[in-house]
């Protein structure tokens, strides 16, 4: 019977590729922790501190310096930051030099509820506690709050955070009462009032349109009301 030379060297290769990614994983595994890095994304740790995560992870961990990686879960870790209420998410790994880093980006608030119980609210509609480390400049929400003026307020926030204009001039936001929304802007003395939060599109179109020709006009100290209310209409109510 002839020996295949071409089955040898397709088993040598196959055996030596399998023993060299087991001893790659078995060297990876006992790799020791030599120092803990913490990073947040673009490089702001505003609504939390190093320190702070630094604190979390001794609770649960004690010290992580020394251990090897098969003494770790990543992931586990991961939902252990991810617990901080400033966390939107985290991501952990080790390095070949044995760095544990942990890549962390922070929730965004979008507007800061100022009632009985003071709150941000984030980018996705959810409660943010105040943070002691920094205090966001967003629009401030006074008046009645309920869960339903809550969610409305979260519209008008996401339709303010995509338009430049009015994410540059709006300060502020008062509910009266549920469909009836008012805005503070940052340089003039009037309020505008949007009523509900139907037809926000065409409302601050409106509304543009109107603040251009009263700038070039010289008009818009003349006024203390902007109700943009009714349809396709821009009312407003002298001093």
């Amino acid at each position: 019977m002839q020996f295949n030379w071409n089955i040898f060297k397709v088993s040598l290769l196959l055996f030596i590729v399998v023993g060299l990614y087991a001893f790659t994983e078995k060297r990876s595994n006992s790799r020791i922790i030599s120092e803990l890095k913490i990073e947040f994304s673009g490089n702001e740790n505003l609504y939390l501190t190093h320190e702070s995560v630094n604190k979390l992870l001794i609770q649960n961990y004690g010290t992580l310096k020394n251990l090897s990686k098969e003494d770790l879960a990543l992931n586990t870790i991961e939902k252990v930051i991810e617990t901080n209420e400033m966390v939107k998410s985290a991501q952990v790994y080790l390095t070949v030099n044995g760095e544990l880093v942990s890549k962390i980006i922070q929730r965004r608030p979008i507007g800061r509820i100022e009632g009985i119980t003071k709150f941000y609210v984030d980018d996705e509609g959810k409660r943010m506690p105040l943070s002691k480390y920094h205090s966001a400049r967003v629009p401030i929400i006074t008046g009645k709050i309920t869960g339903k003026s809550l969610e409305d307020v979260y519209a008008i926030l996401k339709y303010i955070n995509n338009d430049d204009f009015l994410r540059k001039n709006v300060i502020g936001i008062h509910v009266e009462d549920d469909e009836k929304y008012q805005l503070k802007f940052r340089m003039e003395n009037f309020v505008v009032s949007i009523g509900g939060v139907d037809g926000l599109e065409e409302k601050f179109n409106n509304f543009k349109a109107f603040y251009t020709k009263a700038t070039r006009d010289k008009t818009l100290e003349e006024y203390n009301m902007v109700s943009l209310e009714f349809n396709n209409q821009v009312v407003c109510t002298k001093i």
